[in-house]
């Protein structure tokens, strides 16, 4: 069965939103690194990836495609086929926004919202799991 495996939230302060997962919370971090034109911070409950966005200018496509300002950007599902999903984006009205040939593949959802579909095992656990 799919399901959801990742939320990303586009932040103005990657430090700030960081500590506050983390201190708070209790969530670990797994993996930082610059992606085309941001910075993604990953974090883990051990059960959720959260992906804290940095973008280097809000003006990008990719920024844009969930709006303005802070928000939370996409959600990605896990699959355990992903061309089989990939080949059904189309029936249902879905629009592909990311490269060809890239993984994970992002699309907009009916209804507008920024989603993707990721391979199984896609995200890291923390190190002690």
């Amino acid at each position: 069965m799919a399901r959801i495996v990742h939320l990303a939230l586009k932040v103005d302060d990657l430090e700030k939103s960081s500590e506050f997962y983390e201190k708070l919370f209790g969530f670990v971090p797994v993996e930082e690194g610059k992606v085309r034109d941001h910075t993604s911070r990953h974090l883990t409950d051990g059960a959720i990836d959260l992906a804290l966005i940095k973008y280097d200018a809000e003006e990008s496509a990719e920024s844009l495609a969930s709006g303005q300002g802070p928000c939370i950007h996409h959600f990605g599902i896990e699959v355990e086929d992903l061309d089989q999903y990939a080949s059904e984006l189309a029936r249902f009205g879905c629009q592909v926004i990311s490269d060809p040939g890239v993984v994970p593949i992002k699309f907009r959802a009916p209804g507008g919202t920024v989603a993707e579909i990721v391979p199984s095992a896609r995200y890291k656990k923390p190190a002690s799991e």
